[in-house]
């Protein structure tokens, strides 16, 4: 219960074809955007108070996924999350200043019938993934130490382990650095609750304007088995943030292997399907 107090936001499309992929794009048709790489939505993932239903309940877990039990299809969703401090004036969101990243698992649920994207995402507790280690973050601008950081996840059945989202660049995301803290602000301020997107600012309002927040900034694309494959109980789901320039992709699967991932360098959120 670490992060008991904080608000959690997830970021859809901020990832080039993942919202294909995973059958979401016909959801933001109609929804105006003036970049068309631009992320569709935010979305609330955790409020914390008892006034937000759903959302109030605490997600995150560094260990398990415990499956939903009136939906099939779930999917490891790996992501970057954003420790990130808010500041407020007058009732708006002024700054957002990141402190802290890692890996995290948007653990989704495709459920067509869905009116808003929160009600795929937390359906309960260890329904969403956050490393227990995470990097400090001096700074989100574009040449900080960040942009060497690679994100890559992986399937674990039966002791066989297969990639199941493609090694990226954590800098290969649509909006990244100041755009993307800039994009985060304007939507908490100004996101209507229009589509499957929902109210921002009344959310933060609501739950007594929280002073931090844990940001998922995207989903990365999946590789062709992580497309077709669910998750199962006993399955592992594993997701790694790391640095590049100390490690490349076939290490980092060596380490998820053999089971060796705690080192520097290295984020991994690792867990257990119950």
């Amino acid at each position: 219960m670490k992060y008991k107090n904080v608000i959690g936001f997830g970021i859809a499309g901020n990832f080039a074809g993942h919202l294909e992929q995973a059958g979401e794009a016909a959801d933001f048709e109609g929804m105006a955007v003036s970049d068309p790489l631009a992320p569709k939505a935010l979305f609330p993932l955790y409020v914390p108070g008892e006034t937000a239903g759903f959302l109030s309940v605490y997600p995150f877990s560094d260990r398990t996924i415990t499956p939903p039990t009136d939906a099939d299809n779930l999917q490891i969703e790996p992501e970057v999350a954003l420790i990130c401090d808010i500041t407020y004036q007058d009732g708006q969101v002024t700054a957002l200043t990141p402190k802290q990243f890692g890996a995290f698992n948007d653990c989704s649920i495709r459920r067509p019938n869905a009116l808003k994207i929160s009600e795929k995402k937390n359906w309960g507790e260890h329904s969403k993934g956050l490393a227990a280690t995470l990097f400090t973050l001096d700074s989100l601008a574009a040449g900080s130490t960040i942009d060497r950081f690679r994100i890559a996840s992986f399937h674990q059945r039966a002791g066989k382990v297969v990639r199941y989202g493609e090694d990226c660049q954590v800098k290969d995301y649509s909006y990244f650095h100041e755009k993307l803290l800039h994009w985060i602000v304007d939507r908490m301020n100004h996101q209507q609750d229009v589509g499957p997107a929902e109210d921002i600012s009344k959310i933060l309002a609501e739950a007594g304007y929280p002073m931090q927040a844990v940001i998922a900034i995207g989903a990365t694309r999946y590789t062709e088995y992580g497309e077709t494959h669910f998750l199962q109980p006993g399955d592992v789901s594993v997701v790694v943030v790391y640095d590049g320039e100390r490690y490349t992709p076939e290490q980092i699967f060596t380490r998820v292997s053999n089971g060796q991932l705690e080192v520097e360098g290295i984020s991994a959120l690792i867990q257990t399907v119950a």
